[in-house]
């Protein structure tokens, strides 16, 4: 998780516009070392604690629509390297064929069982074998799709700097993203153009501001975002 020197990045992040968060991000390689140590020790607990939970998820998708368990996607992580991001099956087999990239809140092909994994944010928990593998990070942007990433602005790429992550500030404030997107003629031109820009205003200010302990009580604050909006 180590931030790389500036002459081992990739050519498109070595811009004026990134520097200012890649000096801020190479002084606290120490925290980020530690930051990994934790990912992986917790994500390797979780694994193993949840795997009853993970058990069950895949019965009741088996059960419920014929495709695979994992709904596997190409996303960005550091660096702008591209991994297949594990997340619970909850649309339709094809769904990225017959739809937007983005999901809206009435959106058609999610199945039975998936509205009510969705509800409870349940297909973002098998992202801990991400974070295990190091593809991911418990704390960081979410990982776009490389469609996505090619259209960030200068600024937008210092997010790459670090890997991916679960959650972050930007997920607990667009948590209902999806309700947003709903009534869109296009909801992935929206997305690009007027709620990605705003999530990354709360990406970039959590670069400055990155820490340990602030991780922590992001980790906190998403675990209340979704307890409280299933009251």
């Amino acid at each position: 998780m180590l931030v790389k020197r500036w002459d081992k990045l990739p050519e498109n992040m070595r811009c004026k516009e990134v520097y200012p968060y890649y000096r801020i991000l190479r002084k606290k390689n120490f925290s980020l070392f530690w930051k990994r140590i934790f990912d992986v020790f917790v994500s390797a607990v979780l694994l193993v604690v949840l795997s009853p939970l993970f058990l069950v998820l895949a019965i009741a998708i088996k059960a419920d629509s014929r495709g695979p368990v994992f709904f596997r996607q190409t996303r960005v992580t550091q660096y702008g390297r591209e991994f297949r991001i594990f997340k619970f099956r909850t649309m339709v087999v094809n769904a990225a064929e017959i739809g937007a990239r983005v999901t809206s809140g009435d959106d058609k092909r999610i199945t039975k069982v998936g509205k009510f994994i969705r509800k409870l944010r349940l297909d973002e928990v098998s992202q801990l074998i991400d974070v295990f593998r190091g593809a991911m990070s418990f704390v960081g942007t979410r990982p776009e799709v490389p469609e996505f990433v090619e259209r960030y602005t200068p600024e937008m790429r210092a997010t790459l700097l670090l890997p991916a992550g679960v959650t972050s500030e930007a997920s607990i404030k667009y948590k209902d993203e999806s309700n947003l997107l709903q009534n869109a003629e296009n909801a992935g031109e929206v997305y690009v153009n007027e709620i990605l820009p705003q999530k990354m205003k709360y990406n970039l200010e959590s670069l400055k501001k990155q820490g340990f302990f602030r991780d922590i009580g992001t980790m906190f604050k998403t675990v209340f975002a979704v307890l409280k909006r299933n009251d």
